[in-house]
């Protein structure tokens, strides 16, 4: 589905058939490792739903909402059809651009009714009378066709880590909904990487601690390096890129750094680190003057490329994004960097997720239809929102998202490569 060529007319309505199986399994199944010991539907395992601190800003999302007020939702997916069709042949001139200009390319086609379609027939969004769908609506309907968009075409997957992965401050446990779905993407030739803030220098067994049950389960399952080769994490936004390795004694798949020669681009090299530590002296004064000035305590922790401060007692959300985004718009500095707001912290980085995604699709060859990133902080604070400049993304509340969404893309893969082995 990620093509040009569709598939063929008599293959479609399996395909949909096949489709509403997949739902109807990640929806009403009772079983602890789909949604939970009480899950009986999508709602009630809080998958698919708003989640409370999620700040919903998105300019092309809240433009889809208000075309509600004058049209039904189908009508709006039929509109959006032709939209983005346009849109992809002529990102400069379309009418898209003229009515939403901060919207990103589309890396590839989306068929917006057909998604429609498929989470209606679940959520009965089109026999509401009165309320239109919310935000967190329209985003599952998109992250629903950009997943059956890039199944066909996908080599590369990329996780945000805290909030994505697993719960914010948490690791990867042996218990992770997500490990048995990495390594079957990981085995049908997809690589997974994880590129996330969490920056530690010349330390990979801190790295490993954050992922330790998916490198045991690399161990358990004794997986070989044409496999484990699949894997790596990017740390530090864009900073160190770590891939998996084997302890010659006990065979234990373990994490190890990639020389920086191998992966990073010229203009990463560049970097002086004088100008380095000035940006992280600059930015720490303006964390601690934005703290002061709202009053909120804080703690400071400075790194190799990364300075933040962590509140000492109870705040809100809008207090953490009001300190980030001043920084963000007032900082100057001849380097790249990132000032964002982590959900329980605010952080700068040197460099950005953009970055570091790049070298990471450079390092690996691959293109940006081949590459789809999974995140949950794509607001205007958000450290996930630049990888938009570089691929395809899907927007998760939480890890039960991430699980649903990443399973519905496995079934596609497995379905359009089964169906072309039978070819």
């Amino acid at each position: 589905m990620g093509s040009e060529s569709d598939i063929d007319d008599d293959v479609a309505p399996k395909l949909m058939e096949t489709n509403m199986l997949v739902w109807e399994e990640l929806l009403s199944s009772p079983e602890p490792e789909i949604f939970g010991p009480r899950a009986r539907s999508a709602s009630d395992a809080g998958v698919l739903r708003r989640k409370g601190h999620l700040k919903e800003q998105d300019k092309f999302i809240q433009f889809l909402l208000d075309m509600h007020e004058t049209h039904t939702s189908l009508e709006v997916m039929e509109k959006l059809d032709k939209w983005i069709s346009e849109h992809r042949r002529d990102p400069r001139a379309s009418k898209l651009r003229r009515m939403v200009p901060t919207v990103e390319v589309f890396y590839t086609p989306l068929r917006m009714v057909e998604a429609f379609l498929e989470y209606d027939e679940f959520f009965a969004l089109s026999r509401r009378q009165y309320v239109p769908p919310n935000f967190a609506e329209i985003r599952h309907i998109l992250n629903i066709a950009q997943v059956h968009s890039s199944a066909d075409t996908l080599k590369l997957l990329t996780f945000d880590a805290d909030g994505t992965l697993y719960a914010d401050g948490a690791h990867m446990q042996h218990d992770n909904d997500m490990i048995h779905l990495i390594i079957s993407l990981m085995k049908r030739g997809v690589h997974v990487a994880i590129v996330t803030a969490a920056g530690y220098p010349n330390d990979a067994d801190k790295f490993e601690q954050r992922v330790e049950g998916l490198l045991a389960a690399f161990s358990r399952l004794d997986l070989p390096k044409s496999v484990t080769d699949r894997f790596h994490i990017m740390g530090g936004e864009c900073n160190y890129l770590l891939r998996v390795a084997t302890c010659d004694k006990t065979y234990r798949r373990k994490l190890e750094f990639v020389p920086e020669e191998e992966w990073k681009s010229s203009y990463m090299m560049s970097w002086k680190q004088e100008d380095i530590n000035n940006l992280l002296t600059k930015a720490e004064s303006m964390l601690l003057d934005g703290a002061a000035r709202l009053r909120l305590p804080v703690d400071v922790l400075r790194k190799e490329r990364a300075v933040g401060v962590i509140p000492k007692g109870p705040t809100i959300y809008e207090v953490l994004e009001d300190l980030a985004i001043v920084v963000q718009t007032r900082l100057e500095s001849d380097l790249p960097f990132c000032a964002f707001n982590g959900g329980n912290d605010v952080f700068v980085d040197v460099g950005n997720k953009l970055l570091g995604l790049q070298a990471l699709m450079n390092y690996l060859n691959f293109s940006p239809e081949q590459v789809l990133h999974v995140g949950d902080r794509f607001t205007d604070s958000g450290n996930d929102s630049a990888t938009r400049d570089c691929c395809p993304i899907l927007w998760v509340a939480n890890p039960e998202e991430t699980y649903f969404f990443i399973h519905l893309m496995l079934q596609d893969i497995k379905r359009l490569q089964d169906y072309a082995y039978i070819e």
